[in-house]
């Protein structure tokens, strides 16, 4: 006589043997995930040795795995400029840690209003943002706004304030409070005499970390690859970003090799010829890996807050 625990193992089984993959399907899966990591390791591979390729060889010799002829010229170049570069990446460190932490909070605390069904005015906050969405008032005005209004510029404020908030992330973070915060929960703090205060911080901001931790990055990647604000907002050196000292010297470099290239054939003097050996292209990507590199080592820290964003809300058996 067959038992329960029989049935239910057999039930497991063969529930089981219906989710296993095939040797050949799952040899083609790897196969198909190993070319996609492929693609996405081997340009970053190739922009690292570009970087570390001599300027002239890189012009004659193209771009490659491995450096044709090692040399540090690019990376030298763009850090013999001290203060510049440090200040560069001083400034936007503190912008990129600063409008992390403020367009997570207001974020959040919009968000979390717009996601309780009993909140009155849900409709018309959500119009509000999902508004700006559509309609835009244009350069000249967010300029007008930013240098005559908030007094922004040549100050810290221009590199992380006007990106300190998203209406797009306010409907992402609504979206994951409505999914992964129970009402019931919320409910239950109130029976308990629990503040709206006291329920989001010791309640609903501890559920929502993976929330928290997407807006953080992608405010993150906004804010340090923030080029234009920079360029409308600041003048002063003190100020500029890493996005815009880098572009200022590349383009710095390039009009000194188009003068020394319109001065070779008059007899082009030593300065002439130093000034037309600058690393022009491997600075290029130096450039990227400089810009880039702070990026990709801090995903890593925010990866198992995703994970956690992905099955959080997952049933279980």
């Amino acid at each position: 006589m067959t038992t329960v625990a029989e049935v239910k193992k057999h039930a497991k089984k063969k529930y089981k043997d219906m989710n296993e993959l095939s040797t050949a399907a799952n040899t083609a899966w790897h196969v198909i995930l190993i070319i996609g990591c492929l693609c996405c390791i081997l340009p970053l591979w190739i922009v690292i040795s570009a970087s570390l390729t001599k300027n002239q060889a890189l012009v004659i010799n193209g771009y490659g795995f491995w450096p044709s002829e090692f040399s540090v010229d690019a990376y030298t170049f763009m850090f013999t400029g001290g203060a510049s570069m440090g200040t560069a990446y001083k400034n936007t460190i503190i912008a990129t840690v600063s409008g992390v932490i403020l367009c997570t909070i207001s974020v959040g605390l919009y968000a979390y209003p717009l996601s309780r069904s009993d909140f009155r005015y849900t409709q018309i906050f959500t119009f509000i943002s999902f508004f700006t969405m559509l309609f835009n008032a244009g350069t000249v005005a967010s300029y007008m706004v930013n240098t005559q209004i908030l007094k922004l510029k040549d100050t810290m404020w221009a590199l992380f304030l006007p990106m300190s908030f998203s209406a797009y992330w306010v409907i992402v973070m609504r979206t994951f409070y409505k999914s992964n915060v129970p009402e019931s929960v919320i409910e239950s703090a109130r029976i308990d005499g629990a503040g709206e205060w006291r329920t989001f911080l010791q309640i609903v901001a501890p559920l929502a970390i993976p929330g928290f931790a997407t807006v953080a990055l992608f405010a993150a990647v906004g804010i340090w690859n923030n080029f234009m604000m920079c360029l409308l907002l600041n003048n002063d050196r003190t100020y500029w970003n890493l996005q815009y000292t880098l572009y200022s010297i590349l383009k710095s470099i390039q009009f000194l090799r188009e003068m020394a290239s319109a001065g070779s054939g008059s007899g082009a003097s030593v300065a002439t010829t130093a000034v037309a050996d600058l690393p022009s292209e491997s600075f290029r990507m130096a450039m990227a890996v400089a810009s880039m590199g702070p990026i990709i080592l801090a995903y890593p820290f925010f990866q198992k807050f995703f994970m956690k964003g992905l099955t959080i809300g997952a049933v279980k058996g």
